[in-house]
């Protein structure tokens, strides 16, 4: 049985929504970006924007980050990289670091398998809280 993958077209809400994450180096909420779109399409239901995010992130085009907590975070940023967790606050960066290629490799070898990606985060005290 052969699965197709379902194609999605780029409906006028979904690109706001997409929009809207990519002007956005913060790694925001569904309800962050609810309300950011709101702006531009009042009429807009929080329902209609958790299904976008979904589809969004079937199609490639985002990032959801997924920390154990109640909601999810989602990044505009689809290149890989890393990012950086506050024990503090809560907020989480993108880390401007080389992306360990090697270690993809390392773990196939380890594991006999084929590593499609991988994610890393660093967590500790952002500068704000420190200080």
């Amino acid at each position: 049985m052969t699965i197709t993958p379902r194609i999605h077209r780029m409906t006028k809400q979904r690109q706001i929504i997409l929009d809207v994450l990519k002007k956005t180096e913060s790694h925001p909420t569904a309800d962050w970006i609810y309300e950011k779109v709101r702006q531009e399409v009042p009429r807009i239901s929080l329902g209609t924007v958790y299904r976008n995010l979904r589809v969004l992130k079937e199609m490639g085009d985002i990032q959801e980050l997924n920390y154990g907590s109640t909601y999810s975070r989602f990044d505009g940023n689809t290149k890989p990289h890393y990012h950086f967790v506050c024990l503090d606050c809560g907020d989480i960066m993108d880390i401007h670091v080389p992306v360990y290629t090697e270690l993809d490799k390392d773990a196939a070898e380890e594991t006999g398998g084929k590593v499609e990606f991988h994610r890393l985060e660093f967590y500790g005290i952002c500068s704000g809280c420190i200080q």
